[in-house]
């Protein structure tokens, strides 16, 4: 096992840095992106019921040793999760369908909070991400792409979060919180040739949104987005490695989502 470990942080840190020496695992810091799933996880304010976690048993057997098992119920986009293509596109990939190389790679973390945190529509622009490459140099094709809008530091607070602590349908005309451009979704595509997108608010559209464009645009372009990431602010903005795996679901137009980061040797 050993070997297959020091062999799988070998070749990422080949394909990644290939003028590198290789490192081992021990040396690589990972981040977790994630938020957990429990009675607090947030869902579309529609979505109902939420996260369930049922005990089937719990505690000794007969027999004297200690076993447990439970059962989960969760909708499919809800907390730390990704967006496959078919969510928003016709007979693009399920969530079952990506292939490993959508979901893994060099990433990009572009800090957009200052202006974001001032107004909860805002809509991230191709001028922030040119300003960004105007320090960092251009970002290079099949890079995975992480928006920080700041907006992870209020989850789970759904009122924060959100916009609004309302749920149901009468919650959506209340939504307000930041999102992606559609004209910076298909810049990205087109100009930068971009893995997939992710950021910290429930959405890749804006709270306000009434045709998700964004979402039009990125999955129907078959590359995936991650929604609602974690510890953003950990990371720097560029030099890191991104492993992004969903749970398996068949057909699945989404499912919850473990995504995690390291810092390339520099």
């Amino acid at each position: 096992m050993k070997k297959i470990a020091f062999l799988l942080v070998a070749g990422l840190t080949a394909c990644a840095q290939p003028n590198h020496a290789v490192v081992s695992s021990n040396d690589l810091n990972w981040i977790d992106l994630s938020h957990r799933y429990d009675s607090a996880t947030l869902y579309w304010p529609n979505n109902s019921p939420g996260f369930e976690h049922v005990t089937e048993a719990e505690g000794k057997t007969p027999l004297g040793y200690y076993y447990s098992s439970y059962r989960i119920s969760t909708p499919e986009h809800g907390g730390t999760h990704l967006d496959a293509p078919i969510h928003f596109a016709e007979n693009k990939l399920t969530v079952d369908q990506l292939p490993l190389s959508s979901l893994t790679g060099n990433a990009v973390v572009i800090d957009v909070s200052r202006k974001a945190l001032v107004n909860r529509d805002y809509q991230i622009s191709v001028e922030d991400v040119e300003s960004w490459e105007k320090v960092n140099n251009r970002i290079p094709d099949n890079t995975i792409i992480l928006f920080r809008t700041g907006y992870g530091q209020y989850y789970p607070n759904r009122e924060k979060y959100f916009g609004t602590p309302k749920t149901g349908m009468e919650a959506i005309p209340e939504l307000h919180f930041p999102g992606i451009l559609p004209e910076t979704t298909q810049w990205l595509i087109e100009k930068r040739a971009i893995k997939a997108l992710g950021l910290d608010t429930p959405s890749l559209d804006y709270g306000q949104s009434k045709t998700f464009k964004t979402h039009q645009i990125l999955l129907g372009s078959n590359r995936p987005g991650f929604e609602n990431l974690a510890n953003l602010e950990q990371l720097p903005l560029k030099g890191i490695y991104v492993v992004a795996l969903p749970m398996k679901i068949a057909k699945g137009s989404g499912a919850p989502l473990r995504i995690i980061a390291t810092l390339l040797p520099q």
